[in-house]
């Protein structure tokens, strides 16, 4: 029996324990959603519940409290000012844990924590980066052109893309006429060579 005795020691020692769950605590918060081990998540939870209900007050002290566990102060803001206040009215219980089954190689029994309004995001949602640029646009930056400007922006970019692309036909055949060149020079070169020499042993 476990009596009077809290907490899980993890395989770490306690300074290893403490970074770890501020470590997890700042993805919680920036994600409200990872993925760990069972017993790391049911550690985590108690702590994870604790901050946001600090951080329903609101108050410059309770900030600073946080802030002793979290150091990003963009993640503490999010907390503050879009994940607290969606707790107002509930009295703990802002997580939940969910088992995914086992972890191939340790076979450690894996689970999600996550916040209890969690919704997915929509693809390309995540830190508001949207679609991919495309090649065209990316070329249009490099040659001065400017995305969602219309077709007056678009067109000189076009036209610089254009012009690279042809200068870059007109380098290649250059370089390949100039290495035609030496390979005839060379081969004239191997061709009078042994004529000097019959040339030479005749005088002789």
């Amino acid at each position: 029996m476990r009596h009077r005795i809290h907490g899980r020691k993890l395989g770490r020692t306690s300074a290893h324990r403490k970074a770890m769950f501020r470590n997890q605590l700042t993805a919680l918060f920036t994600h409200e959603r990872i993925t760990t081990t069972i017993a790391k998540a049911k550690d985590l939870r108690p702590i994870a519940e604790r901050m946001v209900t600090l951080a329903r007050t609101g108050t410059l002290a309770n900030r600073r409290r946080i802030l002793t566990m979290v150091s990003d102060k963009e993640v503490v803001r999010h907390l503050f000012d879009d994940i607290a206040p969606r707790f107002v009215g509930r009295d703990g219980g802002y997580t939940r844990i969910l088992r995914i089954g086992s972890r191939h190689g340790d076979n450690a029994e894996m689970a999600i924590i996550e916040f209890v309004d969690y919704q997915p995001k929509a693809k390309g949602d995540d830190h508001g980066g949207g679609d991919k640029a495309s090649l065209i646009d990316r070329a249009k930056g490099l040659f001065g052109g400017a995305r969602g400007d219309g077709d007056a922006a678009e067109a000189p970019a076009e036209e610089a893309v254009e012009a690279a692309a042809e200068n870059a036909e007109e380098v290649v055949e250059e370089a390949a006429a100039e290495v035609v060149e030496d390979v005839v020079e060379s081969a004239d070169v191997e061709a009078e060579a042994p004529e000097e020499d019959e040339a030479e042993k005749k005088s002789e």
